[in-house]
């Protein structure tokens, strides 16, 4: 029979055992406890019928959001550099997608939005934390589509990912910089925040940096490719201190920010405050996008908002006469 009762299990079972087109079938799946035969017997019928379909060719198989992953893990993240963290950060959402086809992914990222929490504290996770994780989920299923055809189009075509406003906000001029770095105990970390703040560097690019020549040598980088940096004057004492540790460093500069008033910075806006203060110096985008390292305009766009004022001046250039342009005489 298709479906039987199994005692010990102390539910119903589907079984699924026929030979079509020359091939023989077999399925089993364990029900619910709480359903009844009527049920059961619902299930066999659509099941049976799909399987069928599916042994004569009438039907694709459905593939799982997990089979993809499974593949992109296998195949992809090894060769990117943040592919640790992917792995991760795909891990993490697994309670969404476990069982669901590849054809759902739109259903599924929709349902992450509304759902995901943070497990620690119990607050909903930032838009950007969701928007990254939907990212690397789609990048998963559209690998599966494009190279295994497990879907017959896009996957992805119909997810939404969360919107987030990046404008930054936080920035420090020179003085309240080195308000901070006073506060700090460290001399490693006072070290850190001056060249951060002096060269735009991230703080993993600082800690791996080889100083050579007046130089920031970075081999690698976040956008995976090579980068000099110039050493300012102002920290060419700072940079001969050996770096520390990336988390005490973190730590340090939030103590010592949160000493000053200053508690709502993290160590990453001085980053960012390297890019205003360029700006304000009428350094134009394309330049401070090389210094900072960004391998897209698109990064650094998120700091024009900052340009205002070259803006204002670059509009006040239109209509103005050469200085050697002569008067003509109006007929």
């Amino acid at each position: 029979m298709p479906i039987y009762r199994d005692k010990a299990r102390g539910c119903l079972v589907f079984e699924f055992d026929r030979l079509i087109e020359g091939k023989r079938v077999r399925a089993r799946k364990a029900l619910p406890k709480s359903w009844s035969k009527a049920q059961a017997d619902a299930y066999d019928r659509q099941e049976s019928a799909r399987l069928y379909a599916l042994a004569s060719g009438v039907e694709r198989p459905q593939f799982l959001i997990e089979d993809a992953i499974a593949i992109y893990l296998k195949e992809r993240t090894p060769d990117l550099k943040s592919g640790d963290n992917i792995q991760r950060e795909l891990g993490m959402m697994m309670w969404a997608y476990k069982g669901k086809p590849i054809g759902a992914l739109a259903e599924v990222c929709r349902d992450y939005v509304e759902k995901a929490f943070n497990e620690q504290t119990g607050e909903p996770l930032s838009a950007a934390t969701k928007r990254n994780r939907i990212r690397y989920l789609t990048s998963a299923c559209r690998w599966a589509w494009k190279r295994h055809g497990m879907h017959d189009r896009d996957p992805a075509e119909r997810v939404i990912a969360p919107e987030v406003r990046n404008e930054r906000r936080h920035f420090v001029d020179r003085a309240e910089m080195l308000a901070i770095a006073r506060a700090c105990r460290c001399k490693k970390s006072r070290a850190a925040i001056r060249i951060a703040f002096y060269s735009g560097m991230r703080l993993s690019e600082i800690l791996e940096a080889e100083r050579v020549g007046g130089m920031f040598v970075l081999d690698d980088t976040k956008n995976g490719e090579p980068r000099h940096v110039p050493m300012h004057p102002k920290i060419r004492a700072a940079s001969k201190v050996a770096p520390r540790n990336k988390w005490n460093v973190s730590k340090e500069f939030k103590a010592a920010a949160v000493a000053v008033g200053m508690g709502h910075l993290r160590f990453h806006d001085l980053r960012h405050s390297a890019a205003s203060a360029m700006i304000n110096a009428k350094v134009d985008l394309y330049t401070v996008g090389a210094v900072l390292g960004h391998k897209s305009a698109a990064s650094t766009k998120r700091y024009s908002h900052l340009a205002t004022e070259a803006i204002r001046m670059a509009l006040g250039e239109i209509g103005k006469k050469s200085p050697t342009q002569k008067k003509a005489r109006v007929a």
